[in-house]
């Protein structure tokens, strides 16, 4: 994610934010042994916008303030990168989540028993 947004490729970056995202959120729903909840019929895993919404009304554990505000613009910022035909982050787009991004991520992973 660094090495892409240092070189200027803000459309991978982004794309790497969101497979970090993802894989925090499902570290920690595993953590707690609740990775059933996050699954589908065939046992994958929802993907990241369902991942988002099933993470933020979670009852085992509480999210700040910050988290819940930042991870819906975590969500459509990878979105946008990874699906958007037309869509091209730009470096400002991601300087603009860089704060919530590292709330996000370290909360998650405290959550996972990783920090």
């Amino acid at each position: 994610m660094n090495g892409c947004f240092s070189q200027g490729w803000y459309d991978a970056s982004a794309v790497m934010m969101r497979r970090l995202l993802e894989i925090a959120i499902i570290e920690a729903f595993e953590a707690r042994g609740i990775a059933a909840k996050i699954k589908d019929q065939n046992g994958d895993y929802l993907q990241l916008s369902d991942l988002v919404s099933r993470a933020l009304h979670e009852s085992t554990w509480t999210l700040s303030r910050n988290c819940r505000r930042a991870l819906p613009a975590l969500r459509d910022a990878g979105h946008n990168s990874a699906h958007g035909r037309y869509y091209h982050a730009r470096r400002e787009d991601l300087e603009k989540l860089r704060a919530g991004c590292r709330v996000v991520i370290e909360e998650f992973l405290h959550h996972a028993g990783l920090l």
